[in-house]
């Protein structure tokens, strides 16, 4: 390994982001801001807190089923044992967030 490592052209002393990079950057905010905004409503609507809360654990229950279903086709397995199995692990977490005070 050491030896393929060394045939390597040396990096460039002062690398610089390109095109791809910033095109790569802004997709991952994109993926990220999508995922989460729905998750976000219930609080931008919602004047009980508590209440915005579990309306958001709702959602995000609803969106670990769709992303299991996705992923249980997209790999061949049974798509709704994996949503299911996801929204089995997500309530677990969600439980042990309320028993933890959140």
């Amino acid at each position: 390994m050491r030896q393929q490592l060394s045939l390597l052209p040396e990096p460039p002393r002062h690398p610089r982001l390109g095109k791809d990079d910033w095109l790569g950057a802004l997709a991952v905010f994109v993926l990220v801001f999508l995922s989460t905004f729905p998750v976000v409503l219930p609080f931008l609507f919602a004047r009980d807190a508590a209440w915005a809360l579990r309306v958001s654990n709702g959602i995000a229950i609803v969106l670990l089923f769709i992303t299991g279903y996705s992923f249980g086709r997209a790999v061949g397995h049974r798509p709704w044992g994996m949503g299911l199995s996801m929204v089995v692990i997500g309530s677990i977490l969600v439980a042990m967030t309320i028993a933890l005070g959140g």
